[in-house]
């Protein structure tokens, strides 16, 4: 008895480490860039992507969803890596950014404090998570604010990384326009 207990553990055992091996290759590594790299890449790559920008703070737990719920999923990270720079920034981040000719700083405020340029990509709305789509040219295309499961941030990535934008507005594309 004691042994068909020991072989049926053993095959219980395997069969949990097979299940956690399936979840975990469901799972892909998102390869993200400082804004530094990714806006090298924009200006020195033949044909450059756009670029995705990730604004996140240490204590939200809405960005740590999305990092593992939306961003390690196996399509979204595949279509994003093709796509874009992808971009983590910290909202509370202390080193100066450089963009468009002008130095972006951490300003001290409250509790904590924000930085300029995710304010200034934001515009304005300190709200964790906002995802930030700009073009190859690094001009604003949109600020998405709020946690996106994997296919509702993927129709909005394709809106942007696939240019229909140039061609419908979101409305029509997402199907929420008046008929």
């Amino acid at each position: 008895m004691k042994r068909i207990a020991k072989i049926a553990s053993k095959k219980t055992f395997f069969l949990l480490c097979l299940m956690l091996m399936g979840m975990v290759s469901n799972a892909q590594e998102v390869k993200w860039l400082s804004w530094n790299e990714a806006a090298q890449l924009a200006t020195t790559d033949e044909s450059p992507k756009k670029i995705f920008i990730d604004v996140y703070t240490d204590w939200c737990g809405w960005c740590k969803k999305m990092d593992k719920d939306t961003f390690q999923n196996a399509e979204v990270a595949a279509y994003m890596a093709e796509n874009f720079y992808m971009v983590k920034l910290d909202g509370e981040g202390k080193e100066p950014i450089e963009f468009k000719g002008k130095t972006y700083k951490f300003i001290p405020s409250g509790r904590k404090g924000y930085h300029e340029f995710a304010a200034a990509l934001m515009q304005g709305r300190m709200s964790y998570p906002t995802t930030i789509f700009l073009d190859e040219g690094m001009n604003m295309l949109s600020p998405v604010p709020g946690y996106q499961k994997p296919e509702p941030f993927l129709n909005i990535a394709r809106y942007f990384g696939d240019n229909i934008y140039k061609e419908k507005d979101w409305q029509a594309y997402s199907g929420k326009g008046s008929k």
